[in-house]
């Protein structure tokens, strides 16, 4: 009895810690995972989640995708985020002669303060609450007033790094303009609508899901994160949207929902397309397609894309043949040359530049440069001075052929 003990005690022990060990690495596990807590619902009832919890098995590409201009496009107001200046001497711009815009740090926030006639007390005080655009280009300023969200005058403008009255603002002190879903349909992931009406300005003030987000174009997230979560050791993406799935037609819908220029809502609402989705259900052109002089370089590179030849000529181009969602590629132009290369050098298509050769070799044989110009925006033009204005420079994405020696 007492041999049989001395073999069963060491046996009991052996599973007892055994059981210990797989239960605290369990708990190990199970706490380097972020609890699933959506950030926001959409009306349609899908849920939304913090990007963090998508770095557990994505890491580099979220972390990529954090830099992006398309992340980036609408985010609260803070020393991080507003690009423009608060020190002295920089922080203000001269409306007309009678109004001076100053930019105020305070404890409380960031604030647009004008002042009429060098008077000490100014005539408002708007907080800064949040910021649209990422500053690649620049950045408009949004203040919440109750529920209500509006478009402060004063705006940011990275080529001349200096305060600027908004694009579109009169040259005189002016109401702040309402933002309504359709403004926010292209800056954010989602906002929720409390108007009642598309044309409202009332939003659910904790129901956004900040920047364009991994859940923008993977639809919901839920069941594919629990899955991995479960499933650990599967490699194989379940429950998620892949773009590989998508048509050539839906891939270029996701984009031109907000790069294809204006647009006239059919009776659906902002936020209600989905990738995956046909676009034409949902609205149409507000312009003329087959008129080039009618797209404009800001905010219409599907249109342009889609005249340009080779686009007409191949089956396969659409905006990812070129772009990476997950990275912040802008200014790398050696990265779209080989793009451009990796179509027009191949054994099915060889393509020789026939530019003269002098000038592209002091180009670098810059592809981009000669056949998708800088060119001035139609639409986007920016008062920097009090009687100056210029047109914001956009890469143009007609891919064609110019002769302009002034090329950029």
């Amino acid at each position: 009895m007492r041999k049989r003990l001395i073999l069963i005690v060491p046996i009991l022990l052996i599973i007892i810690g055994a059981s210990i060990f797989f239960l605290i690495k369990s708990e190990e596990n199970a706490a380097t995972y972020v609890p699933i807590t959506p950030i926001a619902q959409h009306r349609n009832g899908m849920e939304f989640f913090d990007s963090a919890i998508c770095i557990e098995c994505h890491k580099q590409i979220v972390e990529d995708h954090l830099k992006t201009a398309h992340y980036n496009s609408l985010q609260p107001a803070n020393a991080n985020t507003i690009k423009g200046s608060f020190e002295n001497d920089k922080n203000s711009f001269k409306l007309n002669e009678k109004v001076v815009f100053n930019m105020v740090a305070k404890d409380s926030g960031f604030y647009q303060e004008p002042v009429i006639n060098t008077q000490k007390t100014p005539f408002y005080s708007a907080k800064m609450d949040l910021v649209v655009g990422s500053g690649t280009k620049g950045q408009s300023y949004l203040m919440w007033n109750n529920n209500s969200l509006f478009q402060l005058q004063a705006s940011y403008f990275t080529p001349t790094n200096s305060w600027i009255n908004s694009p579109g603002a009169p040259d005189q002190l002016a109401p702040a303009r309402p933002v309504i879903e359709r403004c926010l349909e292209c800056h954010t992931t989602y906002a929720q609508n409390i108007s009642g009406s598309k044309k409202g300005n009332q939003f659910h003030r904790k129901n956004i899901a900040y920047g364009i987000d991994c859940q923008r174009c993977h639809d919901t997230v839920t069941d594919h994160v629990k899955y991995h979560q479960q499933n650990p050791e599967e490699n194989t993406a379940r429950h998620i949207l892949k773009y590989s799935s998508l048509s050539r037609q839906q891939r270029l819908d996701a984009c031109a929902l907000c790069h294809s220029g204006l647009r006239t809502k059919t009776t659906e609402r902002a936020f209600t397309f989905m990738t995956g989705d046909s676009l034409e259900n949902f609205s149409f052109p507000d312009y003329d397609e087959s008129s080039l002089e009618e797209l404009d370089v800001h905010g219409n590179q599907y249109g342009l894309l889609k005249a340009s030849t080779c686009f007409k000529k191949s089956e396969v181009l659409d905006c990812s043949s070129c772009h990476n969602p997950h990275k912040k590629e802008r200014g790398q132009l050696s990265l779209f040359n080989q793009k451009c290369m990796n179509c027009h050098a191949s054994l099915n298509n060889p393509t020789t530049c026939t530019g003269d050769k002098v000038k592209t070799q002091q180009m670098s044989n810059n592809c981009v440069q000669c056949h998708m110009p800088l060119v001035d925006s139609k639409s986007m033009k920016i008062q920097v001075k009090e009687d100056e204005e210029v047109a914001v420079k956009v890469r143009t994405h007609l891919i064609g052929i110019y002769n302009n020696q002034n090329l950029e």
